[in-house]
């Protein structure tokens, strides 16, 4: 679970607070690439500052969920891929943020919702350890909402959706109740309880998280009911229409910062698309003090020098097993990420253990549909057939495409270890293109690999290689299906990075790499418009 914040404009802009400044044009989305169910505060007290937790990041002020310690489940739970902390509802309240969210492995049967606290937004250690928040029955999508007599009520998933109090001290919860079955669509879910004018408002999404997506609002004196649906429904939905983004339902509202909130009414969305023109605000003088902001869309230039972290937007897709998996500027390697393989691949296996054993790989989400992404790769480690340090474009461990410097034997007499480049895919239902293995020239094996992963269109993508030192010896090595990402339908979206690996065998090797890169070249926000950066 990550906390960003929609503070300071980078490429692209959106209106905020209240100061005016010049017109400028900017363009929509303002949260590029995977960044699904996004919910927002507008926090005064942090001047006039919106935070928001979503899968991805704007600005990222911190995460909240960045030590194992804070959830020892997360790291030992289940030997399966985890389905994920869905549609995070943050709130802040009487000087605390409180984010919670619903927790899902195929372990737990069924769903748990968690919940942090902070009072320092910008702070990773100001996060506490996570409570567990004893929701009944199959429920996701928890929202928290604090009344005005000082009663706690977390609203979930549901037909109809449903309530209950929570106490904050111990997790446990009252008997739940029902609210709103909603306009009749598919799968009621992502509810936020909100007040205004003696009225609670219930806004939900329905429809389902694909095509027949839409956002829809009830309100009732009580919280009991009974509830009366907005004549203005569906207040948000692309269901029915050829617009270029689609699945678009799950919503939040938060303040402007302006208080031009109409009385009495029903509210009602003005859709915004494409380019806009409007006023740019001025820098905000909050900055955070700890060097997290890490703008949404900018690119990456991570070059791992000594005294560095690993960037606070990088993901493990598994919880590091061991926190010596990965070194910064180790002695003898400066400059550079030392990475312990792990005896799984990105693909895993049925020998998996999640109490012995993780995954070594890490990633940055693709927020472009035009970009690239390098690193450079330092040969020379293999000490086993099998032995694999390489890059990845990453959806899950059944959907990943993969270009990695292996050392395998070699087809002599001698059988001696020799690196070559390997490409293999993993799809679910897209064919699986042919694995494809070519010796690495020797005379690139004085310096660090350079690997390249850049689209040549939105469906096609390739696997460039070259010598760190020699760009101008770059070869083309494949070209690959975007399809091969994109076959269950999954919640999230793609990712890049590397890994390391032995391939099943038990001992390890550490891999190093360097001068990690990934940078925007252009967007696409309609069927015939593309931005570029």
């Amino acid at each position: 679970m990550r906390i960003l914040m929609i503070k300071e404009i980078q490429s692209l802009t959106v209106i905020l607070g209240t100061v005016r400044g010049n017109n400028v044009t900017h363009n929509n989305p303002i949260l590029p690439g995977w960044h699904s169910d996004s919910s927002c505060v507008f926090v005064p007290e942090f001047d006039n500052t919106f935070f928001c937790t979503t899968s991805s990041f704007m600005a990222l002020a911190s995460n909240a969920l960045s030590r194992v310690a804070q959830l020892p489940e997360v790291q030992t739970a289940t030997n399966e891929q985890f389905t994920g902390m869905l549609a995070n509802t943050l709130r802040y309240h009487k000087g605390k943020f409180y984010p919670i969210s619903a927790w899902i492995n195929t372990t737990f049967g069924v769903p748990r919702s968690v919940l942090s606290t902070a009072t320092d937004p910008f702070d990773d250690s100001s996060w506490s350890d996570y409570l567990f928040v004893q929701t009944s029955g199959f429920t996701i999508d928890p929202d928290i909402f604090f009344d005005d007599d000082g009663t706690v009520v977390v609203a979930s998933s549901g037909s109809p959706i449903q309530a209950c109090y929570l106490d904050m001290t111990t997790g446990n919860t009252s008997k739940p109740w029902p609210l709103w079955n909603g306009t009749g669509g598919a799968s009621a879910e992502g509810p936020h309880i909100f007040k205004k004018d003696g009225y609670y408002y219930l806004l939900i999404a329905e429809g389902g998280t694909q095509l027949g997506h839409r956002a829809s609002m009830a309100r009732a004196m009580n919280l009991t009911g009974p509830w009366e649906a907005s004549p203005n429904n569906p207040l948000v939905s692309n269901s029915g229409t050829n617009e270029y983004f689609q699945t678009v339902g799950h919503v939040d509202l938060f303040q402007d910062g302006k208080k031009e909130v109409p009385s009495k009414g029903w509210p009602y969305a003005d859709q915004v698309r494409g380019k806009m023109q409007g006023p740019l605000q001025k820098r905000n003088s909050l900055t955070p003090s700890k060097g997290l902001s890490i703008a949404r869309g900018a690119p990456d230039v991570v070059d791992s020098s000594p005294g560095s972290k690993i960037p606070p937007h990088w993901i493990f897709w598994r919880a590091p097993f061991n926190s010596s998996t990965f070194q910064i500027s180790p002695k003898g390697h400066p400059n550079q990420l030392q990475i312990q393989s792990a005896r799984a691949n990105l693909t895993a296996d049925a020998q998996l253990n999640a109490s012995r054993e993780g995954l070594s790989a890490v990633f940055r989400r693709q927020e472009h549909i035009f970009f690239n992404y390098t690193v450079d790769l330092h040969p020379n480690f293999g000490k086993s057939a099998g032995d694999e340090l390489g890059g990845s474009n990453f959806l899950n461990q059944d959907q990943h495409v993969d270009l990695g410097i292996v050392y395998l034997n070699n087809t002599t007499s001698s059988g001696a270890l020799q690196p070559y480049f390997r490409f293999r895919a993993n799809s679910v239902r897209y064919p699986i293109p042919q694995e494809k293995i070519e010796p690495i020239p020797q005379s690139w094996l004085t310096s660090p690999i350079h690997i390249h992963i850049s689209p040549n269109n939105k469906s096609s993508y390739s696997f460039f290689a070259s010598p760190s030192t020699r760009s101008h010896e770059e070869r083309h090595i494949v070209d690959y299906s975007t399809a091969l990402l994109a076959g269950d339908g999954a919640g999230s979206g793609g990712l890049v990075g590397v890994y390391a690996t032995t391939n099943g065998n038990s001992a390890t090797f550490r891999g190093y790499m360097s001068r990690w890169r990934c940078s925007g070249v252009a967007q696409k926000i309609d069927y015939d418009t593309l931005v570029s950066f």
